[in-house]
């Protein structure tokens, strides 16, 4: 089922390693080798779970080896969303399409635009994940007008995006204005200026 992957000491766990925890791959978020007094050293890890996203903490000592997860990455067409579902296409081959869930590529699919290029990711031949770009520049399409006075909010206001996601931004936004975003948050970086 597996190829032969390589093995990891415990202080080779690093923050942005693929590790196989009980078969399942985890993404190393952060590492830290320390000593407790005349104890040997232990990794102190913090992992998320590739799949559901989970974050979990895990120590590893000195006798411990883990494998490095054999993920590889193949370039996949955002085509287009139909009741619910997302469907794809491998990047060269409009023929070959196929449907991921809404789990599967996570928060970013509310940005995603038709005919985008995304990364997926591939465990055990079989995809796990999307990764889109953190930031990303979208067209917002539904904007309400300031109303004076109203900075009770914090002087924020519910806009729309091309993609049909929502989220809060400055009362100055207006439609037809770019924004820039992040996918990791959801949330407005900035306004880009379109010149």
């Amino acid at each position: 089922m597996f190829q032969s992957m390589a093995m990891l000491e415990y202080n080779e766990i690093l923050k942005g390693k693929v590790i196989l925890l009980d078969g399942q791959p985890y993404e190393v978020l952060d590492a830290h080798v320390f000593r407790k007094q005349q104890r040997k050293p232990v990794n102190q890890t913090k992992l998320r779970h590739i799949i559901t996203g989970k974050v979990t903490e895990q120590a590893f000592h000195v006798s411990e080896k883990v494998s490095e997860a054999d993920l590889s990455t193949k370039s996949v067409k955002y085509l287009y969303t139909n009741k619910g579902e997302r469907w794809f296409c491998a990047e060269q081959n409009p023929a070959d399409r196929f449907m991921l869930s809404e789990e599967t590529i996570g928060t970013g699919a509310q940005f995603m635009k038709p005919t985008m290029i995304v990364e997926a990711l591939v465990f055990d031949d079989k995809i796990i994940g999307i990764k889109i770009p953190i930031k990303m520049e979208l067209t917002v399409t539904e904007a309400p007008p300031a109303v004076k006075g109203n900075t009770a909010q914090g002087g924020s206001k519910s806009i729309t995006l091309e993609t049909g996601a929502t989220l809060n931004a400055p009362l100055f936004i207006n439609e037809g204005d770019t924004v820039r975003i992040n996918t990791e948050t959801g949330e407005y970086v900035e306004r880009v200026d379109k010149r």
